[in-house]
């Protein structure tokens, strides 16, 4: 989820926490878990700071070590800590059992998007991204922020809002998992152009009934899509690339992070009188006709990266951070 939907999570939870005795009869306790809540729910995307590193380290690490189970229980526990040194005394097995469930959630929530986390490691390093929530939904946001609006006009009690607001939040995201799975399942009965083979993956959007579709190929290629009120329609198609150039960028780091990360890269190569021009791109961010998430290599004819990009652009600033239009 995006940074303002963790945050108003992050205040409804405090409010939930009046469930909780020892929360609703104590307004210094209450304050501490208010605290720890927001914190709680922000927590985990403090690995946002490894851009200070660059892309490619960012890029391979945003949303792994830092959502994964131990580090639910690391950044509880140190969250916990922290408040106890500033609200002592507390009942801090209270305090910590609400931080644990926002840096749970925060989790938990993230995987339903198309990014997705590491949340199963050490076990496994899989990305587990569902795809059933866009990061940005909406309905979650205003559900939690009109509960938020009660709260802070008292014109209902807290645990008695929450109560509410996260049960109907319950009952979206299930709502969400099964209109997904309606949708993937009707997909290769849709497609007129459906071969043995073809893999279909169903996109959130913004709009409750928009979803990007992206079609995998037995030969490799891409078929780009969307279902609009339940109706697909193609709108583009990526063909993958063969070239020695592009087994060339396979060990620059910039690339390792971006594969490390996707398994729906396509790679183009583009041959110029000073080189190649090799764009890996995943096709699953699909935006204004453009795939913003790219790792694009600048080789001379030696083979040798003269300038490299991994991250998220627009065509227009690609071509200008690298200047390929001066080439």
């Amino acid at each position: 989820m995006d940074t303002g939907t963790h945050l108003v999570i992050g205040l409804s939870l405090a409010g939930l926490a009046h469930l909780d005795p020892a929360v609703a009869s104590d307004p210094h306790v209450a304050a501490a878990v208010l605290v720890g809540t927001i914190a709680g729910s922000q927590a985990p995307d403090l690995d946002g700071l490894l851009r200070f590193r660059g892309n490619a380290v960012y890029i391979r690490n945003h949303r792994g070590l830092s959502h994964s189970l131990p580090a639910v229980f690391l950044w509880s526990a140190a969250i916990t800590a922290l408040i106890g040194l500033v609200f002592d005394p507390l009942p801090i097995w209270h305090v910590a059992f609400w931080v644990l469930v926002a840096v749970s959630f925060h989790v938990f929530s993230d995987c339903f998007n198309t990014y997705g986390t590491q949340a199963a490691r050490p076990f496994t390093e899989k990305w587990i991204s569902w795809n059933i929530i866009h990061i940005f939904d909406p309905v979650l946001f205003s559900l939690h922020t009109i509960g938020l609006l009660i709260w802070a006009f008292g014109l209902a009690e807290p645990r008695i809002i929450f109560s509410v607001v996260y049960g109907f939040t319950a009952l979206y995201y299930v709502a969400r998992t099964i209109q997904h799975r309606r949708v993937e399942r009707r997909l290769p009965i849709q497609d007129r152009e459906y071969a043995e083979g073809d893999r279909y993956t169903a996109i959130p959007t913004i709009h409750l009934y928009h979803w990007n579709v992206v079609k995998r190929r037995a030969d490799g290629s891409y078929r780009l899509g969307e279902v609009r009120n339940g109706v697909l329609r193609w709108v583009d198609r990526a063909v993958c690339d063969s070239h020695p150039a592009i087994e060339a960028t396979r060990s620059h780091p910039d690339v390792q992070a971006f594969l490390y990360f996707t398994s729906y890269a396509c790679a183009e190569c583009r041959e110029h009188a000073w080189g190649y021009e090799v764009r890996w791109t995943d096709v699953r961010y699909r935006h204004r006709k453009q795939y913003p998430f790219v790792a694009v290599l600048l080789l001379n004819r030696r083979m040798e990266t003269t300038d490299s990009y991994v991250g998220w652009l627009s065509e227009s600033r690609l071509e200008k951070k690298l200047g390929l239009g001066a080439q």
